[in-house]
């Protein structure tokens, strides 16, 4: 697997918070979820988003917005409106007053706001709730705000998401989990596709022929016992030159690089209950279990086990590179 299928296959939602929302204006969100990564996409009307230090930016009808957490951001029809509504961790939301409107305000299956009317606007929203659900390198990697238009997305994606929400047929979680993630990856492979919208540095050093090389022999023998010196003579270059250049162009050293990718691929096979963590560590090229475990707890602040069990809120998230907005191509 290469490094752009290997990002590309980290989205995997597990029961995400998906939710069409109706409002007529004024209206105005407060989001502090603390959500990893959230998609918003307009089906009708617009909306505007507002962080802080940031420029507002609009979102129209046939937009899809990728906000990256967990740091708050604001919804409204307007950059003068002020937000009625907090959507806090548990996702609840509460007025300004203090009161509970989760209940109140709902209008059916996993539609919520106010009864529509002409103009109002109707928004999908799709909730990834934990980071190992989306994985720490795109996290780490993505702007803080990235929106694809409608002119842009050329997919059906949007509209099967839409029918699919309203439905409660057997199996409609796993169904809405899997649409949701086929629509996140198509905004991101337009991302990382589209010049001058500040891809990742690994992506951009794939098409070095001496660093290019070395990432498809990470990402494909990855369970080798690698060293900075054995991978220099694989790609024919003395071992400073290609350390020196793979820091450059990726953005860290080869090794350090090799320990986040067999990491990722860690958290991935732990989903698999039947998968023992002496297997996995076997797999993914750790010694045995202790070596993979110290190498987790290290990089991720738990152990491999108590991963396995769900039990994150240790784990500190991946913050994104920076608090850019990037918007694609019309």
């Amino acid at each position: 697997m290469d490094a752009l299928s290997g990002l590309l296959e980290s989205p995997k939602a597990r029961g995400a918070f998906l939710l069409k929302s109706v409002f007529n204006p004024p209206w105005g969100l407060r989001i502090e979820d603390r959500a990893p990564l959230s998609l918003a996409i307009m089906l009708h009307g617009s909306a505007w988003v507002l962080r802080e230090g940031a420029d507002p930016v609009r979102i129209a009808a046939g937009d899809v917005a990728v906000l990256r957490g967990p740091e708050p951001y604001t919804l409204v029809d307007d950059p003068s409106t002020s937000p009625g509504i907090t959507v806090d961790s548990d996702q609840r939301c509460n007025t300004t007053a203090g009161e509970d409107v989760t209940e109140t305000m709902s209008l059916g299956v996993r539609t919520w706001g106010e009864p529509r009317r002409a103009g109002s606007t109707v928004m999908l929203s799709g909730t990834y709730q934990a980071p190992n659900e989306v994985g720490r390198r795109l996290l780490a990697c993505l702007p803080a705000l990235l929106v694809q238009p409608a002119s842009a997305a050329r997919t059906p994606l949007t509209g099967m998401l839409a029918v699919e929400m309203d439905r409660e047929d057997i199996g409609q979680e796993v169904v809405l989990d899997r649409l949701l993630d086929l629509l996140l990856i198509n905004v991101l492979r337009s991302w990382l596709m589209e010049p001058g919208t500040g891809a990742p540095l690994w992506f951009r050093a794939q098409s070095d022929p001496v660093v290019g090389r070395a990432l498809q022999l990470l990402h494909e023998r990855f369970s080798e016992s690698w060293t900075v010196a054995s991978l220099a003579a694989s790609v024919g270059i003395s071992r400073a030159a290609l350390a020196r250049r793979f820091t450059e162009l990726v953005g860290e050293p080869p090794m350090s690089y090799l320990t986040g990718w067999r990491l990722t691929l860690a958290s991935e096979l732990l989903r698999d209950p039947g998968l023992s963590i002496a297997g996995i560590a076997q797999r993914v090229g750790y010694s045995g279990p202790f070596a993979l475990s110290t190498a987790f707890k290290r990089e991720r602040g738990v152990s491999p086990q108590q991963f396995r069990q769900g039990k994150r809120s240790q784990e500190t998230p991946a913050s994104g590179s920076d608090g850019r907005t990037v918007i694609l191509r019309r």
